[in-house]
């Protein structure tokens, strides 16, 4: 053999070689994360998520591929988002803040591991078969947002005394909401309870209308993702209205809502990304037990207190988790 020949042959080995190193690498795994919110209202769920799974080891972008489906408000498209990564054999699917999207990524599929965040009971929901032992395909965080509807009803009772007539909002597409509102009513004795449903942008903005009409004194917020989403709107409305209003999460309080009471939502979702992060590891959804999140907090806005004219007693600012000032 020629010198010449020689060289452009051992040339052409070494140029190869990357690429067929590159075709014995395994593909990364891809996380497919369905949520009935948007992009840029959720992104406040997707950064603690990222920060579990880069406690396992996973890095965005170096070892894993996270695919987003948003439902954009719409729960009626969930099915249809959770068939698409199915078709896109994705390792994982996660279902961040909502029961609808758990409950269409179970119908999707009974062998992709699913991880969940949600406010029910998942037994109920028929998503697991037991919280030690879930069984199946499923498991994830239980971060009680909907058993705590009456604890959240009792403290803006006692942030606002004198009212007599406390209106709960619903979303009607969510299947929590509707034990949240039996559980508020349950829990209270002495007020009129008046069960209002919205489930759009404009149906929120009728709604404090028709509140405003009906002069109600008090407003409950039901624990929604997608009252989460909306939660500016709600705090200017309810603003607008002076109307004051409990919810589940301290983000409604940090844009001027009144007052929350609920799951840190931030360690519940960083969980998720924990399990997520096992299962690609080789855990099996089976033997993961569902996480029963217990780290709650209370948040104040005191700046909105004021504006509303209420004098939030000494003993809930003692209490308080989080006051905004």
């Amino acid at each position: 053999m020629k010198r010449r020949e020689f060289i452009t042959l051992i040339g052409g080995a070494t140029a190869a070689w990357p690429l067929a190193a590159r075709a014995q690498q395994p593909e990364m795994p891809v996380v497919g994360l369905l949520d009935p919110g948007s992009a840029a209202e959720r992104a406040d769920a997707v950064a603690p998520f990222r920060k579990g799974l880069a406690e396992t080891g996973f890095v965005e972008g170096q070892n894993v591929v996270l695919e987003f489906r948003w439902a954009d408000g719409n729960y009626e498209r969930l099915p249809t988002l959770a068939a698409d990564l199915v078709s896109r054999r994705v390792s994982v699917i996660v279902t961040p803040g909502a029961s609808a999207a758990a409950i269409a990524a179970k119908s999707a599929t009974t062998t992709i591991p699913i991880v969940f965040d949600i406010g029910a009971d998942p037994v109920k929901l028929g998503l697991v078969a037991s919280l030690n032992r879930p069984g199946g395909n499923v498991t994830g965080v239980s971060n009680l947002s909907v058993g705590l509807a009456a604890k959240r009803m009792q403290l803006l009772r006692e942030l606002v005394p004198a009212a007599h007539r406390i209106a709960v909002l619903v979303n009607p597409t969510d299947l929590t909401n509707e034990s949240a509102a039996r559980d508020v009513q349950a829990a209270v004795g002495g007020p009129e309870i008046v069960v209002v449903e919205a489930a759009t942008g404009r149906e929120i903005a009728t709604a404090f209308a028709r509140l405003a009409r009906e002069k109600t004194d008090a407003l409950f917020v039901a624990a929604s993702v997608f009252f989460t989403t909306r939660r500016a709107q709600l705090a200017i409305l309810s603003a607008r209205y002076q109307l004051p209003a409990a919810h589940a999460r301290r983000s409604f309080v940090e844009v001027g809502g009144l007052m929350s009471y609920g799951t840190d939502v931030d360690d519940a979702i960083r969980q998720v990304g924990v399990y997520t992060g096992r299962i690609l590891k080789g855990a099996k959804p089976a033997d993961l037990p569902v996480v029963q999140s217990t780290k709650l907090e209370f948040a104040i806005n005191l700046d909105t207190a004021n504006a509303l004219g209420i004098d939030v007693p000494p003993t809930l600012l003692a209490i308080a988790d989080v006051v905004i000032e």
